[in-house]
């Protein structure tokens, strides 16, 4: 499961991406943050504190934040997106979660805000949509 902020460009786009590699495999399926099924799924002391941005929950319940969230959807995703994954991994955590921050911090000003808090994906892949 992907959360997504609901009102950010970057995480709709990012939406749009992942639906759009996966297509068919149905490997994700996605939902926003602080919706109905966030709220039923990931218990309130673990929601506290969850930054507004892509967080995503493996099979295991477990929430993976910021570059580890990013690392586990293109490894997911596999092809030349795997490789990408792998690239990243070699990278020390604390410096991935820096680059992560730098563009969380800024994605406002940098992606235009959507007009609506569902992504808008083809009508085959909208009931990978959760509210």
């Amino acid at each position: 499961m992907i959360y997504y902020d609901g009102e950010c460009g970057l995480c709709h786009g990012t939406v749009r991406f992942v639906a759009a590699v996966d297509g068919e495999r149905g490997n994700f399926r996605f939902a926003p943050l602080h919706g109905t099924t966030f709220r039923q799924r990931v218990p309130p002391g673990e929601a506290e504190g969850l930054p507004d941005t892509v967080v995503v929950q493996r099979p295991d319940g477990r929430l993976l934040l910021r570059s580890a969230a990013t690392v586990y959807i293109l490894r997911r995703l596999g092809g030349s997106c795997r490789v990408l994954a792998g690239l990243l991994w070699l990278v020390p955590a604390p410096l991935r979660d820096a680059g992560y921050d730098v563009v969380a911090r800024h994605r406002a000003r940098m992606f235009r805000r959507p007009d609506a808090s569902c992504p808008v994906l083809p009508a085959g892949l909208r009931s990978r949509l959760d509210p």
